[in-house]
C-alpha cells in the first residue's frame, strides 16, 4: 500500500512537473512573441523616422539642346558664339536678345534687300525670323508658304528651304537672284505615307 501510494505520488509529481514545464514553455513563447512584436515596431519606427528625415531628391532641370522650329534659320543667322544662348532662350526672349544680330546678318547676306514677296522690310523679316517657333493654324490651310497662306504650319511636302531663300533673296516679286532662291531639291527622295506616321521610311 505504501509502495503503491509512493508510486501514485510520483506520477502526480510527474504530472505537476510536466504541467509546470509546459506552462513555462507557454510563458516563454508569449515572451518571445512580445519581444518580436516590440522589435518589429522598433525597426518600423526607426525606418519611418529615417524616411522622414531624408532630404528630398534634387530637382532635375532639362535644357534645350537645339532650337530649330524653322529649318536653317538658327544655322544661318546665329553664329557659333551665340549658339548655346539662342538654343536655351525662351521664344519670348529671342527678339530682345538676338534681333540686332538677325538684322546685321540679313544685311550681310543680302546687302541689296528692299522688301520680299510678302512685302516685308528688312526689319520686319528679321523680326519674324528671330522668334524661332513654328506657327500652326488650327482652322486654315497647313503650309509654310503656298503663295497665299504664310507660316500657318508645315506640311511634309513643303519646300521650306526654297521658301526661306525666296524670302531672303527673291526681292519683291520672288524672282530676283534666281541662283540663290532654290536648293534645287524638288521633293523627298521617297513618297510620304498616306496614313500615320506619314513620314517615308528611312530606307
Amino acid at each position: 500500500m505504501g509502495n503503491h501510494q509512493k508510486e501514485n505520488l510520483t506520477v502526480q509529481q510527474r504530472i505537476i512537473h510536466l504541467s509546470t514545464f509546459n506552462f513555462k514553455i507557454t510563458i516563454m513563447k508569449k515572451s518571445c512573441s512580445i519581444f518580436l512584436i516590440a522589435a518589429a515596431a522598433l525597426i518600423t519606427a526607426t525606418s519611418c523616422k529615417k524616411d522622414n528625415t531624408t532630404a528630398p531628391a534634387a530637382t532635375v532641370y532639362y535644357m534645350g539642346g537645339d532650337q530649330m522650329a524653322r529649318p536653317a534659320i538658327n544655322t544661318v543667322f546665329v553664329d557659333a558664339a551665340a549658339k548655346d544662348s539662342f538654343n536655351n532662350a525662351l521664344p519670348t526672349q529671342m527678339s530682345g536678345l538676338f534681333l540686332a544680330k538677325f538684322k546685321a546678318r540679313l544685311a550681310a547676306l543680302n546687302p541689296g534687300y528692299t522688301t520680299n514677296a510678302l512685302g516685308q522690310t528688312a526689319d520686319q523679316l528679321a523680326g519674324l525670323l528671330v522668334t524661332d517657333v513654328l506657327n500652326v493654324s488650327t482652322t486654315g490651310t497647313t503650309t509654310f508658304f503656298d503663295g497665299t497662306n504664310v507660316l500657318t504650319g508645315r506640311a511634309l511636302a513643303d519646300d521650306v528651304i526654297d521658301v526661306e531663300l525666296i524670302l531672303l533673296f527673291g526681292g519683291p516679286d520672288g524672282k530676283s537672284n534666281p541662283g540663290l532662291t532654290s536648293d534645287h531639291v524638288g521633293a523627298n527622295d521617297k513618297a510620304f505615307l498616306s496614313a500615320f506616321p506619314y513620314l517615308a521610311s528611312p530606307w
